[in-house]
């Protein structure tokens, strides 16, 4: 959510400079010609197939889908999916085979074997949103309707709420797709009396009208909200399909248009409105996902649904609750390192408070991470201290440790101490660099001076290049290390 449209330009990022949710727009002008790769945006409504003139030979190669877990070897997600041909994974097929009629006489004490061997791992490919849809937030493809219209709804952990721009809506954000209702034979508008519609907020059943729809308003971003109706449609993911799955349809828009996402959002926070929670035991309570740079152009990443296939060696901390704020993925953070050295900051910095909404949270929609103020402030000055910049620092906009390059050999690493586990960022999820000049920035700072001035934020900038698992069955969420550019 962004708070404040004051805007900063750092080599080809532009950010907002008072935002704890803060939205980037990155670009880089030379990307399109980097290693021959041709980006045609309207391909992304179209399939979402990137094409690299060089290696159309992809569309023909069986890909690996367990590649991301091993380490060292190379998919490319986009091939799952060209033209009109769709490759699917064995384990997708239900057909029979010589290991479905073995695993059909496998003794009964072999059942949970058995439902592990013959399960299936439902992954959806992530995209930076800027290079898709020039948003700040990552996107994912997902289908609504019958039959299926795709698009390209961002990933927001810290949402309940999905929501897509149904035409016609003229005031929604520019985007190449809006939701088409009138072609989807599964749509269907929730009316005012619905149990579902007091959870959305929606306004309550006028005397003349008691079988009306179910109409609300949302805020997002601070400076922008929607008007939307109630409804169910099928949501595809993948391969599997969820019935009347309910979200927002918006009709329109006030305010800042351009921050809310392109072609809508998927909430995945912990509410009774979201993903898990309308998915029921498909998923188990189980989800996971890889962030690639945001100055990617594939759909490299991934949502990985279900306990199948998580990394083995991912490393956990327990999830916090806060009845007050309970879509919210908290953790207990105990400390921050810079370098070998554990920053002193007063005691209650990173303390959970559920009556105030204090402590810290993991969220894939804010862009850099946020501490409070004077958390921030110490960590800041022991960086700038081990960095040693001869010539000091600069500030642009939120960011206030930028140096040389030139100057800094090797900039100090940052871990953050969580209960259970020390997660050390690797340091391109510490640094911004300006594309123009041996500029760098400390991509961190302080939380901005609003209700939210309490909040510590590990924000998706800081989760590139990471599997992220979150356990809600167990009450956990782990970190593991993977290269999903």
């Amino acid at each position: 959510m962004v708070y404040e449209s004051n805007a900063l330009e750092l080599g080809g990022m532009v950010c907002d400079s008072n935002a704890l949710e803060m939205r980037c727009t990155v670009y880089d002008s030379n990307a399109l010609e980097m290693g021959d790769t041709v980006y045609d945006p309207n391909a992304l409504e179209l399939g979402g197939t990137m094409y690299d003139q060089n290696a159309l030979k992809l569309r023909v190669m069986m890909c690996d889908l367990n590649a991301l877990e091993i380490g060292g070897t190379v998919y490319n997600p986009n091939a799952l999916e060209l033209g009109d041909l769709r490759l699917f994974h064995s384990a997708d097929r239900h057909s029979p085979s010589p290991l479905d009629s073995a695993l059909a006489l496998a003794r009964a004490a072999d059942a949970s074997r058995l439902a592990f061997l013959s399960s299936k791992r439902t992954s959806v490919p992530i995209a930076s949103g800027q290079q898709a849809l020039q948003s700040s937030a990552y996107v994912l493809r997902a289908k609504l309707g019958s039959p299926p219209q795709q698009l390209l709804l961002a990933v927001d952990t810290g949402a309940d709420v999905a929501w897509a721009p149904c035409s016609p809506c003229a005031s929604c954000p520019a985007a190449a797709s809006q939701f088409l209702p009138a072609n989807s034979s599964t749509y269907t508008p929730l009316s005012c009396s619905s149990s579902w519609c007091p959870q959305f907020k929606g306004q309550s059943c006028a005397d003349a009208a008691p079988s009306g729809p179910c109409a609300f308003t949302q805020s997002y971003g601070g400076d922008s909200s929607f008007s939307a109706l109630l409804v169910q449609d099928s949501l595809s993911l993948d391969s599997d399909v969820l019935p009347n799955f309910l979200f927002g349809c918006v009709n329109s828009v006030d305010g800042a248009a351009a921050n809310l996402p392109k072609q809508g959002l998927l909430g995945l926070g912990r509410g009774t409105m979201s993903l898990l929670s309308q998915s029921g035991n498909l998923y188990q309570g189980v989800f996971s996902y890889c962030l690639p740079s945001f100055k990617s152009y594939y759909f490299s990443g991934s949502l990985r649904l279900g306990p199948v296939g998580q990394p083995k060696n991912a490393r956990f901390t327990p999830l916090l609750k806060n009845p007050h704020r309970p879509s919210l993925y908290y953790v207990n953070l105990v400390g921050v390192k810079v370098g070998r050295v554990l920053v002193a900051v007063q005691p209650d910095s990173f303390a959970f408070d559920p009556a105030t909404g204090a402590g810290t949270v993991v969220d894939s929609g804010t862009v850099i991470t946020r501490f409070v103020a004077t958390a921030y402030a110490a960590i800041r000055d022991e960086f700038r201290r081990q960095a040693n910049a001869s010539s000091g620092y600069t500030s642009l906009g939120a960011f206030d440790t930028c140096f040389s390059t030139d100057e800094v050999a090797v900039a100090p690493s940052v871990t953050l101490r969580l209960e259970g586990l020390d997660l050390t960022l690797p340091v391109e999820n510490t640094l911004i660099h300006s594309s123009a000049t041996p500029l760098a920035c400390l991509a961190m700072a302080s939380a901005p001076a609003n209700v939210n001035s309490v909040v510590n934020v590990i924000a998706s900038l800081q989760q590139q290049n990471l599997r992220v698992v979150v356990d809600t069955a167990n009450d956990r969420l782990g970190f593991a290390r993977e290269l999903c550019n």
